[in-house]
């Protein structure tokens, strides 16, 4: 008969409220000697290997071992299921995996690599192969994993609490890398039961399925130390940054509707990034997310490149390979919010455990989802990691963070009195502020050449300036004020540009307030906003000279680049995440011609040190006349380190401009590098023959001038 104590041991089992399984189960002296307890509600019998069967004390599944002397760890166990047996080790004979220093770092939100204590992890422990286990759920009675190695039963293997961490582990040996899993957490104030996504899982189940897979140890063998060598020595603010934004679900499919796998993106994109001149790629979100429509931007896998392209070692091939190809890779990082998903993230443990319990500081409304608690020092290792580990077993070049205005401010997107002032009464969320320099510095300390860039839409300042001086430490700033007024004012008929003349203008009086990179991204083609070419005015041959225009105008401007995929031919509709890109339209001569151009601006972008060296810096920059309001021209030199210099001349009307004077910095011959309106890419080739003769007439504040003849609706570069 069983005793109070055991009994009530075991009661706790059999309703599935066990907070200390290994108090219970496993090996134990007792009175009359030793004991091995073993729970297996499904078994029919249980004995140890060597010491013989165990009896069955209790319908509800407890097998007990006595003995005169203690049996010998590890020891083994077989358990009969009708016809079926199973062999394995105890889980239970195991002792604590997890360090306390660890523990203690994660506790303060500074351990940088949380990744290698949490999640599921292949390890051999006293000679035994298995898979470790730990999750992060500080308000749970018990802790379960489950699978399909225990028919997903959470009353079979209940984890060790470890105190006040929050933490919950287990050892479960014979285990191999592919097993699907989860955890089973019973809430200690509710008794609510909730089956539960591993937030450090490296590796997803295909969609629809939401389980992870415990990820084998990577295999992979990277091939590009020379690369990661030469970028700790880049200096990237003198170096050109050309960023092709790529979804990779969409950029192209198969002619059944497959996606391409992370290897065969390595086959076709990256000889496409050579050909079209681009130093980098930037992936839209790849991290686990349930919903093709995100966009990958509602995330459940903050540590697992999405399982629609292939395995995690996949994703290491493509990236090593952009490596050896001379391609950075940047990935879109979601740290600004998280879905309501019920299998993951949201209210993991039962409570508001990533996120805030009050909606007014935890709930996001235009998204419909969750905010991270930033000042929780458990959530920070968790984000901190994820950025570690990125970057770390991915070899990525840098991140690009979404939405960062949605994290600076409390009040964003909200009314009066739906939202909760700081400390101070500020609408400064202050807890956001310190987590984002944390992570620069983390990133720029841990990997040296790895950049990190902002979407910050408003005039916060210092978002890229080092967090020693107070700013938030990125890298570079998308500078949405100049895509902003650069699209409204090429929205307007070139009839009507001269009363618009300052939205070209004006970007200059804060251009080297941040390092600015020049987007024209994902979010300008979608949501009914049209194609960059649908929104060009005038008829087919305008619209075309108009997008010919914009591109040159981004090329020559202050600050690095980016475009979305399909922005380089003119793709005609608006982008849909289920397509892929209009292909079949670069068998339209416009269309290929406005590629031709986009290959040339981009070496001529990443070949020119005019274009790119002094991006930051006032020196880099002179308008030669930006008063020409009457005419819609503007016209500008760039200037590199060394004194060479590029001049710039743009018009914005459909009127061909005859005999037009630019000044010029010295004398000489000026080849026209680049025309916009050549034939080669559209244009009705108007032009100056290849290049002009200066004059000795000053001009524009310059000692020389040129004569040009102004293409219509189009750029034209000159070189000395």
């Amino acid at each position: 008969m069983l005793n109070t104590s055991v009994d009530s041991r075991l009661l706790d089992l059999a309703a599935g409220r066990s907070h200390d399984p290994f108090g219970f189960l496993g090996w134990h002296p007792d009175p009359e000697g030793h004991v091995v307890r073993v729970f297996d509600p499904h078994a029919d019998s249980v004995e140890i290997i060597g010491l013989g069967p165990m009896e069955k004390t209790d319908a509800r599944g407890l097998f007990e071992w006595h003995g005169q002397s203690a049996p010998e760890l590890p020891y083994r166990i077989r358990s009969s299921y009708g016809h079926a047996g199973h062999e394995r080790h105890d889980p239970y004979c195991f002792p604590p995996l997890l360090s306390e220093h660890d523990l203690y770092l994660f506790g303060e939100g500074r351990l940088l690599q949380a990744y290698n204590m949490l999640g599921a992890h292949p390890v051999t422990v006293n000679g035994v192969q298995g898979v470790r286990f730990a999750t992060w759920a500080p308000n749970a009675e018990r802790v379960s994993v489950v699978g399909d190695f225990n028919y997903w039963d959470g009353r079979v293997n209940p984890m060790r609490s470890r105190g006040n961490s929050g933490v919950w582990e287990l050892f479960l040996p014979g285990l191999q890398a592919g097993a699907h899993y989860k955890f089973e957490i019973r809430n200690r104030d509710s008794g609510r039961i909730l089956v539960k996504a591993d937030p450090y899982a490296r590796w997803f189940e295909r969609r629809p399925g939401t389980a992870p897979r415990v990820c084998p140890q990577s295999s992979h063998v990277w091939q590009d130390t020379a690369w990661l060598e030469r970028r700790q020595e880049w200096d990237w603010l003198h170096a050109p940054i050309n960023v092709y934004e790529v979804h990779a679900g969409s950029w192209k499919r198969h002619p059944d509707g497959r996606f391409y796998s992370y290897r065969e993106l390595a086959e076709s994109l990256i000889p496409y990034l050579q050909d079209m001149n681009y130093t980098h790629v930037e992936l839209l979100p790849v991290s686990e997310h349930p919903l093709d429509e995100s966009w990958g931007y509602q995330a459940t896998g903050y540590f697992a490149p999405t399982s629609r392209y292939g395995t995690p070692d996949d994703f290491r091939a493509f990236v090593d390979s952009c490596h050896q190809a001379g391609i950075g890779v940047i990935l879109d990082w979601v740290p600004a919010h998280f879905p309501q998903d019920g299998w993951a993230l949201a209210r993991f443990d039962g409570t508001a455990l990533y996120e805030h319990e009050d909606p007014r500081r935890g709930f996001h409304q235009d998204w419909g989802t969750h905010i991270f608690n930033y000042g929780r020092a458990e959530v920070k290792s968790f984000l901190l990691a994820s950025a570690h580990y990125w970057l770390s077993e991915f070899h990525l070049d840098g991140l690009r963070v979404d939405a960062v205005a949605s994290m600076l401010y409390l009040d964003y997107s909200r009314k009066q009195g739906e939202w909760l002032p700081n400390q101070h009464g500020g609408r400064e969320n202050l807890e956001a502020i310190d987590f984002l320099r944390q992570l620069n510095v983390m990133v720029h300390e841990e990997f040296p050449g790895a950049l990190t860039f902002a979407e910050e839409s408003t005039s916060w300042p210092m978002v890229s300036r080092p967090a020693y001086l107070g700013g938030l430490g990125f890298s570079l700033k998308w500078n949405m004020g100049w895509m902003n007024d650069t699209l409204s004012y090429l929205n307007q008929d070139p009839v009507h540009r001269r009363w618009h003349h300052n939205q070209l203008t004006f970007g200059q009086l804060y251009a080297y307030t941040e390092n600015f990179i020049l987007p024209l991204s994902h979010d300008e083609v979608v949501h009914g906003k049209g194609s960059l070419i649908a929104k060009m005015p005038g008829d087919v041959w305008q619209q075309f000279a108009n997008l010919r225009l914009l591109l040159t105008w981004q090329a020559a401007s202050p600050g690095k680049k980016l475009n979305f995929m399909g922005n380089e031919f003119g793709q005609g509709r608006e982008w849909r995440v289920g397509w892929e890109l209009d292909w079949g339209l670069l068998n339209i001569d416009w269309h290929a011609g406005i590629q031709r151009l986009v290959r040339d601006l981009n070496r001529l972008y990443r070949d020119d040190s005019a274009l790119f060296s002094l991006d930051f810096e006032h020196a880099g920059f002179e308008w030669l006349d930006c008063n020409d309001a009457d005419h819609s021209i503007f016209s500008f030199l760039r200037r590199a380190a060394d004194g060479q210099c590029t001049i710039v001349a743009l018009n914005f009307t459909p009127v061909p401009r005859h005999g037009y004077r630019v000044g010029v910095p010295a004398p000489g011959y000026y080849r026209e590098i680049l025309n916009t309106d050549s034939a080669l890419y559209g244009g009705s080739n108007t032009g100056n023959a290849g290049g002009l003769h200066s004059e000795p007439q000053p001009w524009m504040g310059q000692p020389h001038s040129i004569v040009l003849t102004l293409p219509p609706l189009a750029g034209i570069l000159l070189k000395i």
